[in-house]
């Protein structure tokens, strides 16, 4: 079901995330401007476009890292930018991300680190993290890995590791940075079920930065095009839709490229 589809019909629903005439910039460099979309809760929401596009640029505006130069990002219609600090840290602690290179502490076990934001935003005691720890490691298929440490296991259990992690809060909205980036296709494919399992069992909203065709078309409701040279989105709506009837040449080039399985 898609997150279009979650509210009743003719309904007025407040998105999960809106973003409104967003200007984003390194210095005096414009990566992209007029970005407006929304995005609708216990959706699969992906950002694409081509190498430079401000693909990451744009997760990062969206968690946090970095203001916008110009315009409004609101997280159930409140002005995430705006906020005072306590009111950030309530929209933050609603929020997991998975980093593209999972980010995991080499020097903890993968029940360390995903015990780290139970200890570090609840008050939950030791055998009551440890059990949240244990039920997140099985939810990503690694019961039974709780004392390995990252260097132990493959690129694509450390993903799902760092999953755990994202998850260990119960986030309504989930962040992902090129969740298949340096994975076989067997372990890319692997974490996409990992994503629908996510929005299906817990309604999860989910944004995902990818270049990933098969990827792309597997699991995204909506993607939004980010277009290097027009510098702002050139297209908007269901992968499957833009490939059929591309607005641009730049989108048909993108959703057409040589990819196993995109099809």
């Amino acid at each position: 079901m898609t997150g279009t589809r979650l509210a009743a019909a003719g309904a007025q629903v407040t998105p999960a995330i809106e973003v409104r005439d967003l200007t984003m910039r390194y210095d005096s460099l414009v990566i992209m401007k007029d970005l407006s979309f929304s995005v609708a809760a216990g959706e699969v929401f992906v950002i694409m476009g081509g190498s430079g596009s401000g693909k990451s640029t744009l997760l990062k505006h969206l968690i946090g890292l970095k203001p916008p130069a110009q315009g409004t990002i609101l997280f159930d219609g409140q002005d995430f930018g705006g906020a005072d600090a306590d009111a950030r840290r309530r929209v933050l602690r609603r929020m997991g991300v998975l980093y593209q290179n999972g980010a995991l502490w080499g020097g903890l076990t993968l029940a360390e680190n995903v015990a780290l934001p139970l200890e570090k935003f609840t008050d939950l005691n030791a055998d009551a993290i440890a059990e949240v720890v244990a039920l997140k490691l099985a939810l990503v298929g690694l019961r039974g890995f709780e004392e390995f440490y990252p260097a132990a296991i493959s690129g694509g259990m450390r993903k799902r590791a760092a999953l755990a992690r994202a998850v260990a809060l119960d986030p309504d909205v989930l962040f992902f940075d090129e969740p298949s980036s340096g994975l076989d296709p067997i372990s890319a494919s692997r974490l996409d079920d990992l994503i629908l399992e996510l929005r299906a069992s817990f309604g999860t909203t989910i944004v995902v930065v990818s270049h990933d065709l098969a990827s792309i078309f597997r699991i995204a409701d909506r993607a939004l095009f980010l277009d290097i040279e027009a510098k702002t989105m050139t297209a908007l709506g269901s992968p499957t839709a833009l490939r059929d009837d591309p607005p641009s040449d730049q989108v048909h080039q993108f959703l057409t490229r040589s990819s196993e399985g995109a099809s």
